[in-house]
């Protein structure tokens, strides 16, 4: 950490995923005048962006993410390239359904995306899916969409590089220092955190679960559903079946969207269901694991997946926050355009080096030039009560 400060040209509430790429692409920019705050102690697991591995992927349900998708493995690029730091692993990956469901339509609407944007993928049937990858088990006809760019990213390392290339470009990161109150002045904003009180020209704000009790005071809320969900590692014992080069990350479109990768930060699989957790808030969640959900994904595994099974190492829990829409926020706050928000919709960290960069243009330059229109933080899902949920992708 470099020495404390009283005024700074930006600040950033939270350093979770987003939090900490946006610290970094700031600093690079900006050296000494950056402060950010983290009020746990940093690599906590109290938020969304721990853990060993997240999918990152060009393949989407929609044209919007799939305009963004190619710099994201760009960006990621670069962090490594100046880390030295290897955070991406291609692993191929696969999108399938049954043909027989009603989520059979979902591996064309992803091909389409992928196809708009320009981006390569393969169509796969059953047989083709099961003479690429035998451990899989079908007893009826499936679809796929194919895509060799897919793989993971490490996202515990992910945050720790990016805060320690933050921190070597001068930027200030303080732990354990809870922000009570953004205080907008014409000037800027008086940062209330801790026994620290600090000015900046700008907020940019990505707290995560705790975003809407940040920005409520503010006169905004991102209207967001908190949801406690899980990830679970099985010690499987057939490991070289399941081993990066034998094995794709997959997400398979059912009534329960599940998702796996291969072997990875542990010597187990590991497997969830998205998006299948109870409402909680920050404060009212457990880190105590959903037995039902453990049970619906094992019955997926035994029938479709079975050798990734073994005793379950461990279970863990992580918070989602979703906009009704589950789409991000990336914007100014419009009654204080000096408060910027960043809202990942639970499905962000694959592209938090990206996000980094697109807040900190927006913080610093006022615009940028990659298409985040549809992340506006005044479109009717958050500015419509009556807005139908969807919290699906």
């Amino acid at each position: 950490m470099t020495g404390h400060r009283d005024e700074y040209t930006c600040a950033v509430v939270g350093c979770g995923g987003l939090g900490s790429a946006i610290t970094y692409r700031l600093a690079r920019r900006l050296g000494a005048n950056v402060v950010a705050f983290e009020q746990f102690e940093l690599g906590h697991v109290r938020g969304g962006s721990q853990d060993h591995s997240r999918i990152i992927r060009n393949s989407y349900h929609h044209p919007i993410y799939t305009a963004l998708t190619p710099q994201t493995f760009t960006a990621w690029a670069d962090v490594e390239e100046e880390s030295g730091v290897q955070l991406v692993f291609p692993t191929g990956g696969i999108v399938m359904a049954d043909a027989a469901s009603e989520q059979a339509e979902m591996p064309d609407v992803y091909a389409a995306a992928l196809a708009e944007a320009g981006l390569p993928h393969e169509r796969l049937d059953t047989d083709e899916i099961v003479r690429r990858w035998p451990q899989f088990r079908f007893d009826g006809d499936v679809v796929g969409v194919y895509e060799e760019a897919m793989g993971l990213v490490d996202a515990a390392k992910g945050n720790a590089v990016h805060q320690a290339l933050a921190q070597a470009h001068g930027a200030t990161i303080l732990e354990r220092c809870n922000v009570t109150a953004l205080e907008p002045t014409e000037d800027g904003v008086v940062v209330h955190a801790g026994e620290h009180t600090v000015t900046a020209e700008h907020v940019v704000v990505a707290a995560g679960a705790w975003s809407d009790a940040v920005l409520t005071p503010l006169g905004h809320r991102l209207r967001l559903r908190v949801t406690q969900e899980q990830v679970t590692y099985y010690r499987t014992t057939n490991l070289r079946d399941f081993a990066i080069g034998r094995f794709p990350t997959w997400v398979w479109e059912g009534e329960d969207l599940l998702y796996g990768f291969p072997v990875y930060g542990e010597v187990a699989t590991k497997v969830a269901i998205d998006a299948g957790g109870n409402d909680v808030t920050a404060d009212t969640r457990t880190f105590e694991a959903d037995p039902e959900r453990e049970r619906r994904q094992q019955a997926w595994l035994e029938r479709h997946l079975p050798a990734a099974l073994g005793p379950i190492l461990y279970t863990k829990t992580c918070l989602y926050d979703m906009p009704p829409d589950r789409n991000f926020v990336f914007d100014r706050v419009p009654e204080h355009p000096q408060v910027l928000v960043a809202c990942g919709a639970g499905h962000a960290f694959k592209f938090a080096a990206l996000i980094g960069r697109i807040m900190s243009e927006l913080a610093l330059d006022g615009e940028t030039s990659l298409p985040i229109g549809a992340f506006a933080i005044d479109r009717p899902a958050i500015r419509d009560p009556d807005f139908e949920p969807n919290y699906r992708i």
